[in-house]
């Protein structure tokens, strides 16, 4: 009985295991010679879907990339000399914080005229902080050129525009520090922005990786470079012939090109009502020429052993003084509407006919 019992769990155990086993082992030979094929091909066709759609994204779906050639780095080519680089970066400052903010400002206020626009107060008072600092430390070199108050005649305002960018380089970095890392919150937009952010930034798609993004960044980067060259090179021919001061293409006409796309940006923003990605745009671009781009071109020709100093001119100094007081008091209130942004429109035609009336000084060495 023992044994016939033996026999039977063996009989019943056996056509079990046999089955699943024959079950196991064949579903995943049939599975992996199904799927091994096809997978370098799809793989291939979905890199390369990738790719266009990347190109399309980049290159043709953004209307505005029609003027890619007058890019802002034209400021950086070495077929500059160091006072067309000064005046292009001043120009740089005056488009971003009169003309990109004061028609920002004037379109939102014309699209939301039934109500107040707001923005981060206390932002947007620490941008006008640090842009107070940067007129401080391009005021005092320029001062003490032309008040012959030097102690070192021709190098006292160099030492002092080095040290002066070193310091300003060191608030910059405790700067983003404190928006990035400290005070994170504190740059957070106000109350009811956050809600219409929240419901139209779950509607969009990304479009692009970080890594897409990055490597377009350096590709159009090096191409605008090689075509702002051509661009730069013609600008004392077109002072020549439309009988214009080089100051006045440098400062006004230059960087509204290459300001294009804030521009537009801004704008944009601003007819959505999210005035803080607006101030961050056009304040937070002129925060980083004058804190970080301008004392890092000082420090970087203080490496190559060029004489890079922050002397600006009086001329150009007093309208950047100017400039950044009526900023600071537009922006002194945490709100906006179309008459601020209409006087900012006016102030910044005021600045563009004085540069067109101001002669080009002499250097010292004519």
């Amino acid at each position: 009985m023992a044994e016939h019992k033996m026999e039977t769990d063996f009989d019943e155990e056996t056509p079990l295991s046999s089955s699943s086993s024959t079950t196991t082992a064949s579903k995943p030979h049939t599975f992996h010679f199904d799927s091994s094929l096809p997978l370098p091909k799809s793989s291939s066709s979905s890199s390369t879907r990738r790719i266009s759609r990347s190109i399309y994204t980049v290159l043709i779906k953004a209307k505005i990339n029609i003027l890619l050639p007058f890019g802002p780095l034209a400021i950086f080519l070495h077929y500059f000399t160091a006072k067309h680089v000064w005046q292009s970066l001043l120009g740089s400052i005056l488009s971003n914080m009169l003309l990109v903010l004061g028609c920002a400002f004037f379109t939102g206020g014309i699209v939301h005229y039934q109500k107040l626009q707001v923005f981060n107060k206390a932002a947007a008072v620490v941008n006008s902080g640090l842009l107070l600092m940067a007129v401080m430390g391009i005021l005092f070199p320029a001062v003490l050129h032309f008040t012959h108050s030097e102690v070192h005649l021709g190098k006292s305002v160099l030492s002092l525009s080095r040290f002066s960018s070193c310091i300003m380089l060191l608030a910059y970095a405790s700067y983003l520090f404190f928006q990035l890392r400290s005070q994170h919150n504190f740059y957070t937009p106000v109350d009811q922005e956050v809600d219409t952010s929240e419901n139209t930034d779950e509607e969009e798609e990304l479009e692009l990786t970080k890594w897409e993004a990055i490597i377009w960044l350096a590709i159009l980067t090096v191409w605008v470079s090689v075509l702002s060259g051509y661009l730069v090179d013609a600008i004392e021919g077109a002072s020549e012939s439309l009988n214009m001061s080089v100051a006045f293409i440098s400062v006004i006409l230059l960087p509204i090109v290459g300001n294009a796309a804030e521009h537009a940006s801004a704008i944009m923003f601003a007819v959505k009502d999210k005035l803080d990605i607006t101030i961050g745009v056009a304040v937070g671009s002129s925060t980083q020429i004058s804190m970080f781009v301008i004392p890092f071109c000082v420090v970087v020709g203080w490496c190559m052993g060029k004489e890079m100093d922050l002397n600006f001119q009086l001329f150009e100094t007093a309208t950047l003084f100017i400039t950044v007081l009526v900023v600071a008091f537009m922006m002194q209130e945490g709100t906006s509407n179309y008459f601020k942004g209409l006087m900012l429109i006016l102030c910044y035609l005021i600045v563009a006919a004085s540069f067109f009336v101001h002669v080009d000084p002499k250097s010292d060495d004519d």
